[in-house]
C-alpha cells in the first residue's frame, strides 16, 4: 500500500463547491487586495486565537520579520531561539538587523529548553523566539517568568511594551489550535507568528500567514509595516516597510477550511492515538526503540507532523520510501550548522541535543482523512524496516 506523507486531496473533495463559491464571490466582488474576506478572517482568527488583534500577511516568514520590526528589534540587539526549526525563524532575525543566538532543545519535545535559553542571554538580548515544533507548545512559563525579570511582561501581567523589554515571540507556524495551560499557541508571548502554508493546519492554496498580539497599541504598526509602511492616507509613508499583504482569494479560501478546522485537528489527534497503539505494540514485540512522539501534561499537541526517532534513521526512510510510503526529516541540518550563519561562529557540538534529533528524527504520514489501514501499513512498515537496520548494525 502506497501512503502519501501529506495529500489535500481529501480535505479539498468534500469542500470543493464551498471552495469555488467562495472563489466566485471574490471574483464578483472585485475586490482583490484587502477586501472584507481579509477582514473577517481576521476576525476570526483573532477569536480563535483568543487574541484582540490579528493581522493577515503574505508569509509565515514575513509574520516573524513583521513582529520583529514591529516591537523594534534592531542592528546590535541578540535574538535568542533554537537552532532546530525551519531557517526563516533565524533568518527574519538577520533581516531585522539583529544577532540570532542560539540555545539547545529539550529531547523530548524538542522545543526550545528554557534552561539553555536563560544561559544564552545577554545584555544585548531583546526578544526570544520559542518555536512550536510539530504542533507541540512549547514550555512557556518559564520563559515568560525569564522575560518578566528582565523587564518583560511574564504571566498574568497586562500592559503594554517598554524599552528595552525582552520580548518573546511565539514562531507558531505548525501550532495553530495547539494549546500551553489552556492558552492557545500564539497568545501567550507578545506576538505570534502563524503560517498557511499549504501543509499548515490551516492551509492555503499557497503562500499566507497571520502575525496577532495581545497588545493592542501594536496592530497599527504590524498593519502599516505590511502595507509599505503606510499609516494612514495611502502614499504617506511613515517607514520602510513590505508588500506583505494576505491576499484576498487566500483569504476567502481560508475562511472555507476554517469551518473544518476543528475536526481536522480531532482527526489528527486520533490518527497520532493509533500510530502511538500500533507502533508501540510492534517495536515492543520486535524489540526495536523507535521513540514517539509526547504530549506533556497540560499542554496540547496538534500533531502537524507526527515525528518519532528512530536508530539508523536514513536506512529506515529509504526502506519505506522503496515500499511507496512518504515520509520527511524536519530538519536535517541544525541552523547552527548552517552555511548562512557560518559567521555566528558556532562548531559541531556546540548544541548536542539539536544535533542528535537531526539525525534520528523521521516524520511519517499525517494528514486528516488518513485512514486505519493506512496507519497499520505505516506502522509495520516502520518497525520492520528499524528491526532490519537494527539486525545490521550488530
Amino acid at each position: 500500500m502506497q501512503v502519501p506523507l501529506f495529500t489535500p486531496e481529501r480535505m479539498i473533495r468534500s469542500l470543493r463547491r464551498d471552495l469555488l463559491e467562495a472563489i466566485e464571490g471574490v471574483l464578483d466582488r472585485g475586490q482583490f487586495i484587502l477586501g472584507s474576506e481579509v477582514r473577517f478572517l481576521e476576525q476570526e482568527l483573532a477569536l480563535r486565537i483568543g487574541v484582540p488583534a490579528a493581522i493577515g500577511v503574505a508569509s509565515g516568514t514575513d509574520a516573524l520579520l513583521i513582529a520583529l520590526l514591529a516591537l523594534g528589534i534592531q542592528p546590535g540587539d541578540e535574538v535568542v531561539t533554537t537552532p532546530f526549526t525551519f531557517a526563516a525563524t533565524a533568518t527574519t532575525v538577520v533581516r531585522a538587523g539583529a544577532r540570532p543566538v542560539f540555545a539547545d532543545i529539550a529531547p523530548d519535545t524538542f522545543n526550545l529548553d528554557p534552561a539553555r535559553m536563560t544561559e544564552a542571554l545577554s545584555p544585548r538580548t531583546r526578544a526570544v523566539i520559542p518555536v512550536h515544533l510539530y504542533g507541540h507548545p512549547c514550555d512557556m512559563e518559564p520563559i515568560l517568568a525569564c522575560s518578566a525579570r528582565n523587564g518583560g511582561y511574564g504571566p498574568g501581567v497586562t500592559g503594554e511594551p517598554v524599552e528595552q523589554s525582552l520580548f518573546i515571540i511565539e514562531d507558531a507556524a505548525q501550532a495553530l489550535g495547539a494549546q500551553y495551560q489552556g492558552k492557545p499557541a500564539g497568545a501567550i508571548g507578545d506576538a505570534g507568528c502563524f503560517s498557511f502554508f499549504p501543509t499548515k493546519p490551516l492551509g492555503a492554496f499557497g503562500d499566507g500567514g497571520l502575525v496577532v498580539t495581545r497588545h493592542p497599541s501594536l496592530e497599527p504598526r504590524f498593519r502599516s509595516l505590511r502595507a509599505h509602511g503606510q499609516s494612514g492616507r495611502k502614499y504617506y509613508h511613515d517607514e520602510p516597510g513590505l508588500n506583505s499583504r494576505l491576499d484576498e482569494m487566500q483569504a476567502a479560501l481560508l475562511r472555507v477550511r476554517l469551518r473544518r478546522i476543528d475536526e481536522w485537528e480531532a482527526e489528527r489527534r486520533e490518527a497520532a492515538a493509533l500510530y502511538g497503539e500500533v507502533i508501540g505494540d510492534l517495536s515492543g514485540r520486535a524489540g526495536v526503540e523507535i521513540v514517539l512522539p509526547m504530549e506533556r501534561p497540560g499542554c496540547r499537541h496538534v500533531y502537524h507532523q507526527y515525528t518519532v526517532r528512530v536508530p539508523a534513521r536514513d536506512a529506515v526512510q529509504e526502506a519505506l520510501s522503496q515500499r511507496g510510503i512518504g515520509t520527511a526529516v524536519y530538519y536535517p541540518w541544525p541552523l547552527h550548522l548552517q552555511e548562512c550563519f557560518r559567521n555566528l561562529g558556532y562548531r559541531p557540538g556546540n548544541f548536542p541535543e539539536a544535533e542528535r534529533a537531526c539525525r534520528e528524527v523521521l516524520s511519517l504520514p499525517m494528514f486528516p482523512g488518513i485512514t486505519a489501514g493506512e496507519l497499520t501499513c505505516v506502522s509495520e512498515a516502520l518497525v520492520e524496516a528499524a528491526a532490519v537496520g537494527k539486525k545490521k548494525g550488530k
